[in-house]
């Protein structure tokens, strides 16, 4: 955890910046894991002048963390966190919401980035800086989470168009505050992000 706290102070789920985090970070742990599991491998391969040992066993599970953590790392190298000129306008608009940034939902056919989400009761509005993102198929992936969840009457909306989103974010400020659905909601999202 030290060297992941080297990289920002904000490495929670949903925070601003967290998918170029967890990328150097996720990167770091596969290098270090690769680097201890060759070092155990030569040192028991110079050492007992053969690999027909306990110890070469050792070496070669190593290499199941290592190769973990390299699938996990490719997994971030796939995405970008929200651009920082995006970031800054969405702060200007997203007071007193609940919000999260960097969201990437995996389903068995898709994954779906969504550069911000902002929560208010029963009503959750996103931005995606992906122009071809698929509305439909994330709707019907995310309508099955939080209903599995007992978050029956959600509405989920998500705007491709920057100034859309921000005029959103304005009028979700004149709904009902609903401090613990609004949590209850967000720990559901948290609970399905990468």
């Amino acid at each position: 955890m030290q060297i992941k706290r080297l990289f920002s102070t904000s490495d929670a789920k949903g925070t601003e910046n967290y998918l170029n985090t967890q990328k150097k970070y996720e990167i770091i742990r596969t290098l270090l894991y690769f680097g201890i599991y060759d070092a155990l491998f030569i040192e028991v391969s110079f050492q007992t002048k053969s690999l027909l040992n306990l110890l070469t066993v050792v070496a070669v599970l190593g290499c199941l963390p290592a190769s973990k953590s390299a699938v996990s790392a490719i997994m971030f190298l796939r995405f970008k966190s929200c651009a920082p000129q995006h970031t800054e306008k969405i702060k200007e608009h997203s007071a007193g919401l609940a919000e999260l940034f960097d969201c990437v939902f995996t389903s068995y056919k898709k994954n779906f980035k969504v550069s911000h989400l902002a929560v208010r009761g029963n009503t959750v509005c996103g931005f995606s800086e992906d122009e071809g993102f698929q509305e439909n198929d994330f709707y019907t992936h995310i309508n099955h989470i939080l209903k599995m969840d007992g978050h029956k009457e959600t509405t989920v909306k998500i705007f491709v168009s920057l100034p859309k989103y921000l005029e959103r974010l304005e009028q979700m400020k004149g709904l009902e505050e609903e401090p613990s659905r609004t949590q209850a909601v967000i720990e559901t999202l948290k609970s399905v992000m990468l």
